[in-house]
């Protein structure tokens, strides 16, 4: 109950602001007309008061050249221009017809603002549950649009929509996926979208998937399951979120080199929990005789010293005549054999028989290098400046 009251309160509190929002848009646009009509007034008062400013003067020379003529000493004279005076100011008499001074336009604003029924309406506004209980019943089955699901690695998307002529009202969905193995299902997106990707998932797995939408009256009945098998090949990047700052990737993130002397180390964006994958990485530079090291790490492995060092990492680190491999700072199996430039090292992980191998030239490199693998790993590096490497992914298991 206090989950709906909360969702409740946050559905009226965003109509209520709507509203608010389209009256004072509403406003916005009133102010704009009555500034309009108010320019409009003021133009009209000015072009009068102008028009009367210019004939005023025009009187006024009138006037004044009348009196010089009255001046005239001389009757004939006078005569002689009579006439023609006479009738300019029978003119000008004309012109100022009855009602020139009177203004254009009324100082009243001719805009009536009826704002009664809104306010009533505003004061009706309730709840329609309290005058017309309608009965609203759940939702119908959502369909999963099968041609909009995918798979991508280890992410699958899965999109869906509630059926045509569906008039009940729904406030969201609930999407529902397994463990891959064939276990319980458990929610993994809740929320008022069709579409939605998850990641993170187990490669070379079976996932059975559902949808079900609710609103106010409870959750409707789930749809059909559907089947979606992610990659059996890994594609991945190195990740440039989780490596050390030194390191620098370009190549879209598949070439990586370093600008310190020191190792320091970077992790791919894939992580493996259970099936078996394989990944190469091309020495392109190798300078000095560096030991660069190859293999696997968590998450949270330290990234400023060399791969295999600390307890978060298990890793071949070799340079131009042979290898050891490091887990806790403890190096094993030292083995003939190193990189150069050209050099291709590849990784194995094999999660189903718990072990790591590595590979140099396609040549297995000692014997698996470690036992009893078990949670989650990414592919990992490090390296310092005499070395470049490009990953390559997506590789058959040899």
């Amino acid at each position: 109950f206090q989950e709906n009251g909360l969702d409740y309160e946050a559905c009226l509190v965003a109509q209520c602001d709507a509203l608010v929002d389209a009256l004072t848009r509403q406003k916005a646009k009133l102010l704009t007309k009555v500034t309009k009509e108010r320019e409009h007034k003021l133009k009209v008062v000015w072009d009068q008061i102008n028009h009367c400013t210019l004939k005023l003067r025009q009187s006024t020379g009138l006037m004044e050249y009348c009196l010089e003529v009255i001046k005239e000493n001389d009757p004939s004279g006078f005569l002689q221009i009579s006439d023609a005076l006479i009738k300019r100011v029978q003119v000008s008499q004309e012109q100022w017809v009855k009602g020139a001074l009177e203004p254009k336009v009324s100082a009243e604003f001719d805009l009536t603002l009826d704002s009664e029924p809104l306010l009533q309406s505003i004061h009706q506004l309730d709840f329609i549950q309290m005058k017309c209980r309608v009965p609203v019943s759940v939702p119908p089955i959502p369909l999963l649009q099968l041609e909009k699901c995918c798979t991508r690695n280890n992410s699958v998307t899965l999109a869906w929509r509630m059926p045509p002529l569906s008039h009940n009202p729904v406030e969201g969905y609930i999407l529902e996926l397994d463990d891959g193995d064939g276990g319980q299902f458990r929610e993994v997106y809740v929320g008022k979208e069709t579409l939605c990707t998850i990641d993170g998932l187990h490669f070379n797995s079976t996932y059975n998937a559902r949808v079900k939408a609710f609103n106010s009256s409870g959750v409707g009945p789930y749809s059909k399951t559907v089947i979606l098998q992610t990659s059996d090949v890994a594609w991945f990047t190195f990740d440039p979120s989780s490596a050390h700052r030194d390191i620098v990737l370009s190549n879209d993130n598949q070439t990586a080199t370093c600008n310190s002397y020191d190792d320091r180390v970077v992790l791919g964006t894939a992580a493996f929990s259970k099936g078996v994958h394989y990944w190469e990485l091309h020495v392109d530079r190798y300078d000095n005789h560096p030991d660069p090291a190859f293999g696997i790490a968590r998450i949270n492995v330290v990234k400023d010293m060399m791969l295999g060092k600390d307890d978060k990492a298990w890793a071949m680190y070799v340079d131009n005549n042979r290898s050891w491999f490091m887990h806790c700072n403890s190096h094993t199996n030292r083995t003939e054999g190193g990189v150069s430039k050209g050099a291709t090292v590849g990784v194995l992980l094999d999660l189903n028989k718990h072990n790591l191998t590595f590979y140099i030239n396609g040549q297995q490199q000692g014997p698996p290098a470690f036992e009893n693998m078990e949670g989650v790993f990414m592919p990992a590096l490090s390296l310092n400046r005499n070395v470049q490497v490009t990953l390559h992914t997506g590789l058959e298991v040899p």
